[in-house]
């Protein structure tokens, strides 16, 4: 059966009742970004299965998951499905709490999960799934100009990624690989 999050509509705390339900519902999001993950890796095998990956799938799953708050439908089975979130209760405040426990400032390592949405600038975003990104996944808009200024886009958004990992990843976006069906 498909379990979706109260808080994906914009109702309910979402938050469990107890630490023992808070720990069993943290272990499904784990198991399903595990599974997920190994998923991934074996796709990413077949088309290269000599060389080497590297990929966080946190960050794919919390991306695909900010999908989902906007997805119905067809659409939305296939996101939980594809990402194991159908065994997930309210997926949606189990990331804001993964999230916000990758991000402590007092945690004994240093490790950042960012997220942001870039969404063409002609489009108009529905202001809960945008209330919802940020209050859940921290993620704000940032309006771009696929349509007509795509490698801007492209460049705006390789400038974000860049200044999020401390120079580590400058280059996300290859050149082309953004274009005006972004």
């Amino acid at each position: 059966p498909l379990r979706s999050a109260p808080l994906r509509r914009g109702g309910g705390s979402g938050l469990p009742s107890s630490p023992l339900l808070a720990a069993i519902t943290m272990e499904n999001l784990h198991n399903a970004n595990s599974r997920f993950a190994l998923d991934l890796f074996r796709r990413f095998n077949e088309t290269n299965p000599t060389g080497n990956v590297f990929f966080s799938p946190v960050s794919v799953s919390a991306a695909l998951a900010m999908v989902l708050l906007g997805a119905r439908g067809n659409t939305e089975a296939e996101v939980l499905k594809t990402f194991h979130f159908d065994e997930v209760e309210d997926v949606h405040s189990r990331f804001q709490t993964l999230t916000m426990d990758i991000n402590r400032s007092n945690a004994p390592y240093l490790l950042r999960l960012a997220n942001r949405l870039f969404g063409e600038k002609s489009y108009s975003f529905l202001p809960d799934f945008l209330t919802n990104t940020q209050k859940l996944y921290g993620a704000d808009l940032a309006a771009v100009d696929f349509l007509q200024a795509c490698d801007e886009a492209r460049k705006e958004i390789n400038q974000w990624v860049e200044e999020k990992t401390e120079g580590k990843i400058p280059d996300l976006l290859s050149e082309g690989s953004v274009d005006n069906m972004t």
